[in-house]
């Protein structure tokens, strides 16, 4: 178990690559075109499709696992994605608790809620669609 648990954090750190690369490009180019009203929802849609092609690509380094290898990657991407915004937010950032809290706002368009469930569940739904569970 400790080796998957060294794949997942290597898979993560590539989707929390992917993430900073989403948050570029949309503070670079979907902000200027088309405001932020509209970048913001667009890229947290953006990064989900990115987690899920991740997910997708890179299940063929675990082999054949039980389904609950799966659903455990999905949790603790969800864990670690959760103490990042957070910690490195407050700690890093300087962001107050309430402030990171507004990435859960879907008000706002902010679609945070959406790329979280979407880590959670995307080892489990790339496994099924490869057949694997």
């Amino acid at each position: 178990m400790i080796l998957v648990t060294i794949k997942c954090i290597g898979i993560w750190l590539l989707i929390v690559f992917a993430a900073i690369i989403n948050g570029v490009v949309r503070e670079l180019l979907f902000t200027p075109l088309l405001g932020a009203e509209m970048s913001l929802p667009l890229s947290g849609l953006t990064l989900s499709a990115l987690v899920l092609v991740i997910s997708y690509g890179t299940l063929a380094i675990f082999g054949k696992v039980k389904t609950g290898v799966y659903v455990f990657m999905g949790l603790f991407w969800l864990v670690l994605t959760l103490a990042f915004e957070y910690l490195f937010g407050h700690f890093v950032m300087g962001k107050h608790w309430q402030e990171i809290n507004q990435v859960f706002n879907l008000m706002e368009g902010n679609l945070f809620s959406v790329v979280l469930i979407v880590t959670a569940a995307s080892p489990w739904l790339a496994a099924k669609l490869k057949g694997l569970v």
